[in-house]
């Protein structure tokens, strides 16, 4: 019998998931279906019932319900707890277990560009979900130093405090980490300014950044945000938020199935569907 796995989002309509891995699931002949669930906050529990009930082999959990997700499984890795968010959960002889592959996802996205983040200096633009994923990953992986600017500096102040794994880290308004952004070998934007409509936004003044430095945006559409243009235009390298995309789609894939899947094959797929629609 077929094996269903899900996304559960409000809204659903934009994801790329389901396109992605049923095109995995036909080309590793798996006989499966990825099913897209438009799922209110209020029928969160009810929806992971029914899921359970249905004996799905794993789903995926977008915004907004990462953390809401985590009272209704059985068990949660220990990364997905301390960042208090589960992006992947997978279905073991009826319990459900959750995961964050959306960290370790953008961690192997960067070994593509940078193999080792060892001895790195780091800046980490935003504190929201996103940032909070990655810094715990790159904390845990032992960065040189990890800094985090953000609008509200309190708010960076209080993602540092959180984390639990060891790391030397300072929060910075935006305008002090620009006026610094020569110190970086890294630095990694995770807001929303980028994307419709702050299309013709950026999060900090990009004129102090090095050449050398590895500039990363993980936003996806459009495929070069301003703030990624700027980085070009110094001579910096530039990473969009493709890799993570696809990268934490695999690393869900191998969960449920045992197989890493085909990332170039997955990069490919999700670019031919931006297609037309990249700004």
């Amino acid at each position: 019998m077929k094996k269903l796995f899900a996304v559960l989002g409000d809204p659903i309509g934009h994801s790329m998931s389901p396109i992605m891995h049923n095109d995995l699931f036909s080309y590793y002949q798996i006989d499966a279906h990825y099913l897209p669930f438009h799922v209110k906050n209020d029928d969160l529990e009810d929806a992971v019932k029914g899921l359970r009930a249905l004996g799905v082999g794993g789903f995926n959990i977008t915004v907004p319900h990462k953390s809401a997700i985590i009272p209704f499984l059985d068990e949660v890795e220990e990364l997905a707890l301390n960042i208090g968010a589960v992006n992947t959960v997978v279905n073991d002889g009826g319990k459900l277990i959750g995961y964050n592959t959306d960290g370790p996802g953008f961690l192997r996205g960067l070994e593509l560009y940078m193999p080792s983040i060892e001895g790195k200096k780091v800046l980490l633009i935003g504190a929201g979900g996103a940032a909070r994923g990655i810094y715990f990953t790159l904390a845990k992986e032992k960065a040189l130093a990890i800094d985090i600017a953000n609008r509200t500096v309190e708010k960076a102040s209080g993602l540092i405090e959180a984390c639990p794994y060891s790391t030397s880290s300072s929060a910075y308004t935006l305008d002090e980490a620009s006026r610094n952004l020569e110190e970086y070998d890294l630095i990694i934007q995770t807001t929303t300014i980028g994307m419709s409509p702050k299309i013709a936004e950026l999060p900090l003044n990009v004129t102090n950044i090095k050449k050398q430095a590895l500039v990363c945006d993980i936003i996806y559409n459009p495929l070069e945000t301003l703030f990624l243009q700027e980085a070009k235009e110094i001579g910096a390298s530039i990473q969009n938020g493709i890799d993570m995309f696809v990268f934490q789609g695999a690393l869900a894939f191998e969960k449920w199935t045992g197989i890493f899947p085909d990332a170039e094959r997955m990069r490919e797929n999700v670019l031919n569907q931006l297609g037309g629609k990249t700004c």
